[in-house]
């Protein structure tokens, strides 16, 4: 998985701000340029997050005229794992949306760096503010035994993305074509303890091993759309939420854990 050596960074003493990015850039994405992408990404994520174990950090990223996206990556400069999502287009688009649920361990900046496939990088920032609960060692908010009762079971929803988007009057043929042109969205809830490695059990006072979402693969009406690479920064039963083409009839889903368990899930599209 790309940007592996950086999923395995540990906890680093507080820096000064600007500083973990300048010595991260060159790490994830070495001798490549970092373009403004102001008018690029619409990052939105809260400038105090009411729970730092479950903060919801999405971004519209829609490429420049005549370019498609390849790549989105997600970094919490701070935490434990900074890389922290990856979004792998097997099937390049214009744009692209996403909206996680991450654990946020500290105050920290954020950035979201999008890859054109002309192989051009484009980068925006943020910033999060946090109570200061160390939420990646924080203890699980579930029983052990009860999350690995239901770990791995997914389930799909899939919503319109943008209110007036829906097809207008006019021929057959017209609306479908609005209709594929425009985007619906896809969550995907997964029940999983996303054990981060520096929790420990409240009973044994032994820390649990590191267990979370490695791999999420989404197939549409068959074929490949996009890879998700996750980290021990995606929260417990994270959701994830992402743009799909107007056009989707199916969708398939694919969880592999970093302890090798796999589970599917299917569902066809409303509307077909």
């Amino acid at each position: 998985m790309k940007h592996l050596c950086l999923l395995l960074c540990t906890t680093a003493l507080p820096a000064l701000a600007g500083e973990t990015w300048d010595e991260l850039v060159p790490q994830i994405w070495p001798d490549r340029a970092l373009l403004d992408g102001s008018q690029v990404i619409a990052i939105d994520a809260p400038y105090r997050t009411q729970n730092d174990s479950r903060t919801q950090v999405a971004a519209m990223v829609r490429a420049p005229d005549g370019l498609t996206l390849g790549e989105v990556t997600l970094v919490l400069d701070e935490n434990p794992m900074p890389v922290s999502a990856i979004f792998t287009l097997e099937n390049p688009q214009r744009s692209f949306f996403f909206d996680v649920t991450m654990r946020v361990n500290g105050p920290t900046p954020l950035h979201v760096v999008a890859e054109t496939t002309d192989g051009r990088l484009w980068m925006a920032e943020g910033f999060v503010k946090t109570s200061g609960q160390g939420a990646c060692a924080a203890p699980p908010g579930t029983d052990p035994a009860e999350a690995l009762a239901s770990l791995g079971r997914i389930a799909l929803e899939v919503t319109d993305l943008l209110p007036g988007t829906a097809p207008g009057p006019g021929s057959a043929s017209g609306r479908l074509a609005a209709l594929a042109d425009r985007h619906r969205r896809l969550d995907v809830d997964i029940q999983h303890p996303s054990h981060s490695g520096m929790q420990m059990d409240q009973i044994t006072l032994l820390y649990i091993p590191m267990r979370y979402v490695g791999d999420v693969q989404i197939d549409l009406d068959g074929a490949g759309y996009v890879g998700v690479t996750g980290s021990i920064s995606l929260s417990e039963n994270p959701r994830l939420g992402m743009s799909v083409p107007g056009s989707t009839r199916s969708v398939d889903v694919t969880m592999t854990d970093t302890d090798g368990t796999v589970t599917t899930a299917h569902q066809d599209v409303a509307g077909f």
